[in-house]
């Protein structure tokens, strides 16, 4: 039981105050103007359970793909399991989805109290009203801006929706955390009893819960086979496929959109390569008349995706070590032709540069790479984001051990 301790704030935060004129309370505000048997606090009780366990997983691996993308000095993420980000990325957004239909619920289980008499008892009471808002709000914005983004539809966002996602994110946890916290003996109550629902009602809470449950499980169906190849035939909401694209892989950057088509078929192409010691220009003959290596390796993207392509080049470490530095001790900046855009460049650790799984890729599938997977060279290595394999490399920067 929570005690009060009784001083004169704690008494004016809890004073009743005064209730509006009973002619005020129409419409939804009617006694009786919401009469399911379905709703109770045990119903509630455990569609919260199941909506925050989803939200959890959803915030651990949005975590970790916001660290992987926007890695501060201390984050370290290893290059093996080859894997590892491509499953992280796969949950997320099959939780994420698997979500609205919890949410939908949760909501339709207690929007009546929205409408209590009188709307605001104490000014503790409308604290409490007020955090819940923010909850459910924060909630709405970080569902509706993640279909959107798996969706790519960004026009309704004018944001940047990585750093919006991430912060309101934290402000979901938070406020998820406190709810529960003074919800917990309510819920401890609820889920002690059963309270089943009149046969009048012709749907049991159970039958109820089941179909939400059973929503979930088709959307996640519906969908993971952008990630799951084996269930791609299944996924007829996923708003991408596998297999579909140049050479048989997804791309969302054309060469066209980055404005680099003109220059990837430029016969003086270079790359171009600077060390702390020596700085070397490669042309493509050149590329290709070093030791190539062929790996098996997914592009995972960040909404949700992911594809496994074969791919042959230059292991980077080999590359690194033609201007006079140790591929196990080296940092390296890759940039594309580009000329803009958030990801035109990306830094490559240490740990990745000595993975023999990192390639400067030249060839897809046995053939030279298509313009839009990123022609004349890119990155492609183990356990990335497919925003930071970058495309159409022009240079690349060796920094030596500090």
């Amino acid at each position: 039981m929570v005690r009060h301790v009784d001083t004169p704030l704690n008494r004016w935060w809890r004073a009743p105050v005064p209730a509006p004129p009973e002619t005020l309370r129409r419409g939804p505000f009617r006694a009786g103007r919401f009469g399911s048997a379905l709703r109770s606090v045990r119903l509630t009780s455990l569609l919260g359970i199941a909506l925050g366990v989803a939200f959890g997983v959803c915030f651990v691996t949005g975590l970790i793909s916001h660290l992987v993308q926007h890695p501060p000095g201390w984050f370290w993420w290893p290059s093996r399991p080859a894997g590892l980000y491509r499953f992280n990325q796969g949950v997320h957004v099959a939780t994420g989805l698997a979500t609205v239909p919890l949410l939908g619920a949760k909501l339709w289980s207690v929007y009546p109290r929205l409408f209590a008499w009188p709307p605001v008892r104490s000014i503790a009471h409308a604290a409490e009203r007020a955090s819940v808002g923010v909850l459910v709000a924060a909630a709405l914005f970080q569902l509706v801006s993640g279909v959107l983004n798996v969706s790519r539809w960004y026009a309704p966002m004018r944001f940047y929706f990585p750093a919006a996602h991430y912060w309101v994110a934290w402000l979901v946890v938070g406020a998820m955390l406190v709810h529960v916290g003074v919800q917990l003996p309510v819920v401890r109550t609820a889920l002690a009893r059963h309270d089943p629902v009149p046969d009048r009602e012709g749907l049991s809470r159970r039958g109820l819960l089941g179909a939400v449950g059973a929503a979930a499980g088709l959307i996640t169906l519906t969908t993971v086979g952008q990630t799951v190849r084996p269930l791609s035939r299944l996924a007829v909401l996923a708003p991408r496929l596998p297999h579909v694209g140049p050479q048989g892989l997804p791309v969302n950057a054309t060469a066209a959109g980055a404005g680099v088509a003109d220059l990837v078929r430029d016969p003086s192409y270079r790359l171009v390569l600077t060390g702390p010691r020596r700085q070397v220009s490669l042309d493509l003959a050149a590329l290709a008349a070093l030791p190539q290596y062929t790996a098996d390796l997914p592009i995972a993207c960040v909404e949700g995706w992911s594809a496994t392509g074969r791919w042959t080049g230059v292991r980077l470490r080999d590359l690194v070590a033609l201007v006079e530095t140790d591929p196990d001790r080296a940092t390296v900046l890759v940039e594309s032709l580009q000329t803009g855009g958030r990801y035109r460049s990306a830094t490559v650790p240490p740990e990745h540069i000595r993975d023999p799984l990192t390639l400067l890729a030249l060839r897809l599938g046995g053939e030279p790479l298509h313009p839009d997977h990123g022609y004349p060279a890119r990155l492609i290595a183990p356990n990335r984001p497919g925003v930071l394999q970058t495309k159409w490399i022009g240079r690349i920067t060796v920094q030596g051990p500090r």
